[in-house]
C-alpha cells in the first residue's frame, strides 16, 4: 500500500510562507494523482489541491487560489505545496492523498475519491 508522508509544517505568522512535501518510499508517485487536503479543529476536511500524474493539470480550491502552488518532482518522487501570504484561517493539519490514476490528465478535490492518506503535517498560525 501506498504510504504518503508529508513534512515541512510549522509555525507561521500572517504573510509568511511553507513548503510542504509529500513523499512515498518504494512506489513510483508519478502514477498517482496527488492532493492537499486540510482540516482545522472543529471543521470538515477540505480540499485544498490536487495535480495529476502525468500532465500536471492542477486544481484548487477558491480560498488559496493565487497564493498556494502545488507542483511534483516525479524524479524525486516529491509533491510539494509551496503555501505563500498565510492568513491565520490557514491554521490547520494538512493531509497528503493519493489514488493510482490511468488517467493523466485527472484530478479532483473530492475527499471520497483519494485512497491513500498520509498522517498529516500540522500549520500552526502566529499573531
Amino acid at each position: 500500500q501506498l504510504h504518503p508522508v508529508e513534512a515541512g509544517g510549522g509555525l507561521v505568522q500572517p504573510g509568511g510562507s511553507l513548503r510542504l512535501s509529500c513523499t512515498a518510499s518504494g512506489f513510483d508517485l508519478g502514477s498517482y494523482t496527488i492532493a492537499w487536503f486540510r482540516q482545522a479543529p472543529g471543521k470538515e476536511r477540505e480540499g485544498v489541491s490536487c495535480i495529476s500524474s502525468i500532465a500536471f493539470v492542477t486544481a484548487y480550491a477558491d480560498s488559496v487560489q493565487g497564493r498556494f502552488t502545488i507542483s511534483r518532482d516525479n524524479a524525486k518522487n516529491t509533491v510539494y505545496l509551496q503555501m505563500n501570504n498565510l492568513k491565520s484561517e490557514d491554521a490547520a493539519v494538512y493531509y497528503c492523498a493519493g489514488r493510482w490514476n490511468p488517467q493523466p490528465t485527472f484530478c479532483t478535490l473530492d475527499v471520497s475519491y483519494y485512497t491513500y492518506w498520509g498522517q498529516g503535517t500540522q500549520v500552526t498560525g502566529s499573531s
